[in-house]
């Protein structure tokens, strides 16, 4: 298969419409289109500032695997101090979704530890990681 005809079968599930969602989510955000599915324009604060969150945490999600990366596999020596860095990272975009969804990060922190300690009353198992139950997300 050669990257011509790869594109051509991958495209087959790309709408081309990315771009004039965005749009559509940009426009209704300012109010001009309140009638788009799912829309809630009380739930999001700041939706530049949530794009930015996801770009950012991406690529310092990134950063931070490839430097777990090459101290595993490449016998890399792990720069703590660098890595550290890069976790406070991770974290400031975390902080910056939730201010641009208007959340509190103190309420995420809380809901993710009674779901893990539902999920896991007796601590972590492989069983249970295998076999959650449908509402389980």
């Amino acid at each position: 298969m050669t990257g011509k005809e790869y594109t051509k079968l991958a495209m087959r599930t790309n709408d081309g419409k990315s771009a004039e969602r965005l749009a559509d989510k940009l426009m209704s955000y300012h109010g001009f289109n309140p009638d788009i599915p799912g829309w809630d324009k009380k739930a999001i604060k700041d939706l530049g500032g949530i794009l930015n969150a996801c770009l950012g945490l991406s690529g310092e999600v990134g950063e931070t695997v490839d430097m777990v990366k090459k101290w595993i596999f490449h016998e890399s020596k792990l720069d703590e101090t660098h890595l550290k860095k890069e976790i406070g990272d991770i974290m400031w975009y975390v902080a910056c979704m939730c201010h641009s969804f208007g959340y509190d990060l103190d309420e995420i922190m809380q809901m993710n530890i009674d779901k893990h300690l539902k999920r896991y009353p007796n601590g972590f198992n492989a069983y249970d990681a295998n076999h959650r139950k449908a509402d389980d997300v």
